[in-house]
């Protein structure tokens, strides 16, 4: 592996001259080849950020300042990638009323953020529905099966109940097909989405055996490239093992949560493999660099998973740090970990193909705070640190035939001038 890296960055070198250069979000699909992401004909590597409250804010035209303001700052960093909400689940600032019931002032503010964001040459990745009660989720699509009379007994009925599964086909089916309001392209057509997420962070615990959650994802992916077969897709994972890798299941530090890593993410349909990383939640009690360890060896791990055994692009869609006594540079080890092991496997020719914090916030909005937001403004070593971590992953080009392994070593010498 040493020789290969190497080699990896005299091609760089020798063929950017030294020059970091940008890609562009450019006008084609993003797709994925192997274990990389393409555009263009080039890899497609990202620096993103979460924002989930984008449709929500959007959804107020006088309130559509703060998207345009996140996303100049965003490429002001030479972030490309953003992830957030495309559902909001009954309740008050609710897209879906009832099932198959559309606010359109909602789904206007969502047409919004992607007309916004095309400008801004950000790509999305959209989740369709979320694990937790927050925007109404899994429980209220159970409830919601409830009042039609079916009988439930648990909010993880949302992955085995016939009548919930149809609303959320039915969701699915509604957003995919939406035309956007501005641009008048359905977002199933639309380039500047990068991905479709099947849920935030999905959950079974009431069926450790992970057979819930996979027979649920092989569905629903089957319908989503039924709808749409343009678009890549991910499951929303945070990365916790299961019963396909027994020894590595000392990662989940004794969470028994229904999903499995491997199995999940070897489903056809599956384009790429996701994780987060909250090494403050999940070992709360253990010291700083403990925390600082285990994020390493997380984000390691399934790095060589989705090599060796996955063989597709992963992404850190979701990382962060809150906790008691919370300083800024304890927040930068961390941002520097993720940032550093993601930049050695792409720099490799490996899997990693970008990172996405935990959230970018603008401005004027202090109700979003949640303790892991960033502000730009108000952080200034961390918005270097992500900016210079942009500019590191732009300066990794892909090369038509660019082998990844020592073996090819013949052709490699001769791609770059030998």
């Amino acid at each position: 592996m040493r020789n290969w890296c190497l080699l990896w960055l005299v091609f760089l070198l020798l063929n950017q001259h030294g020059k970091i250069v940008q890609v562009s979000a450019g006008i084609e699909f993003i797709e994925s080849m192997g274990v990389h992401f393409m555009l263009n004909g080039s890899f497609y590597y990202a620096n993103g950020f979460n924002a989930y409250w984008l449709m929500v804010v959007a959804s107020d035209p006088s309130q559509r300042c703060k998207i345009s303001s996140v996303f100049q700052e965003a490429v002001s960093n030479d972030l490309t990638l953003s992830r957030t909400w495309a559902f909001s689940d009954g309740g008050p600032q609710a897209l879906q009323f009832s099932p198959g019931v559309y606010n359109e002032q909602m789904f206007q503010g969502l047409d919004f953020v992607i007309y916004e964001a095309g400008r801004y040459g950000i790509r999305l990745i959209l989740s369709l529905v979320n694990n937790y009660k927050d925007f109404g989720g899994k429980n209220q699509y159970v409830n919601w099966a409830r009042d039609q009379g079916q009988n439930i007994s648990s909010e993880d009925d949302f992955f085995t109940n016939s009548l919930v599964k149809g609303f959320y086909k039915n969701h699915i089916n509604t957003v995919l097909n939406r035309r956007n309001s501005i641009t008048g392209v359905c977002y199933k057509d639309d380039k500047t989405i990068m991905a479709w997420e099947l849920m935030n962070e999905p959950r079974c615990p009431s069926d450790p055996s992970r057979n819930s959650i996979q027979a649920w994802i092989t569905e629903m992916a089957s319908y989503v490239k039924s709808v749409d077969t343009k678009h890549l897709l991910e499951v929303g994972l945070e990365g916790f093992y299961g019963e396909s890798a027994p020894a590595d299941r000392q990662f989940n530090l004794t969470a028994k949560l229904g999903t499995d890593f491997i199995a999940n993410n070897q489903i056809p349909g599956i384009d790429f493999a996701t994780i987060h990383l909250y090494p403050d939640q999940w070992i709360p009690d253990a010291d700083e660099e403990t925390q600082q360890t285990f994020s390493n060896n997380w984000i390691n791990k399934h790095i060589q998973d989705a090599e060796t055994i996955l063989q597709k692009p992963l992404l850190v869609t979701e990382f962060g740090w809150k906790k008691s006594g919370f300083d800024i540079e304890t927040r930068d080890k961390l941002l520097g970990t993720v940032y550093s092991d993601v930049y050695s496997s792409a720099s490799c020719g490996g899997v990693a193909a970008g990172c996405m914090f935990w959230q970018l916030l603008t401005e004027g909005m202090d109700s979003y705070r949640d303790g892991y937001e960033l502000v730009f403004n108000e952080s200034r070593s961390t918005a270097f640190l992500i900016h210079e971590q942009s500019q590191k992953l732009a300066g990794i080009r892909k090369m038509h035939a660019w082998p990844r392994h020592r073996e090819d070593n013949e052709t490699v010498n001769n791609e770059v001038g030998y």
